[in-house]
């Protein structure tokens, strides 16, 4: 696996679906929760989304129940309350372990690719990772880094293949 777009990942609903789809596309990754204090972030992510998918941007969301079980509902319940709460339009999966040895084979990738600071393993839900449009993880981003900080980063990648 050389890159994000060589991986499949599973819908809400169970399909397997190849991140292929995305090339050419510059992606947000983020792991998500919708019982935790940052999830007021999702607000954010969806103003991103909206703000400039037309020029390529897809935001992805990963929700994982490894943080003091911040994620406890089910797949289609998650999706609903992401849309109802939030107004989440850009594509969410299911569920996912982001940490340990059955930690998804994404996750692991991203991971590889950006160290945290003091360690690569994911600290807590709304980490953020900046894909390119050939699929090079480029960045990482802490939780607490509010999506409205990330704009510039994206606006750089978007203009690079302009």
């Amino acid at each position: 696996m050389k890159n994000v777009f060589d991986f499949s990942v599973k819908t809400p609903r169970g399909n397997e679906m190849s991140l292929e789809k995305y090339k050419g596309n510059v992606l947000l990754i983020v792991n998500t929760a919708t019982k935790c204090g940052l999830t007021p972030q999702f607000t954010g992510l969806e103003e991103l989304h909206q703000k400039y998918k037309e020029e390529g941007l897809v935001v992805l969301g990963f929700p994982s129940n490894q943080f003091m079980n911040q994620e406890p509902l089910s797949n289609d319940e998650m999706e609903e309350v992401c849309k109802v709460n939030h107004g989440v339009t850009f594509p969410l999966f299911s569920k996912i372990k982001v940490n340990g040895s059955d930690a998804d084979p994404l996750y692991k990738h991203l991971k590889k690719e950006k160290k945290g600071i003091l360690s690569s393993e994911i600290k807590w839900n709304f980490t953020k990772f900046l894909v390119n449009q050939e699929g090079e993880v480029v960045e990482r981003f802490s939780p607490q880094t509010v999506p409205e900080k990330l704009e510039d980063d994206i606006v750089k990648l978007l203009n690079e293949k302009k």
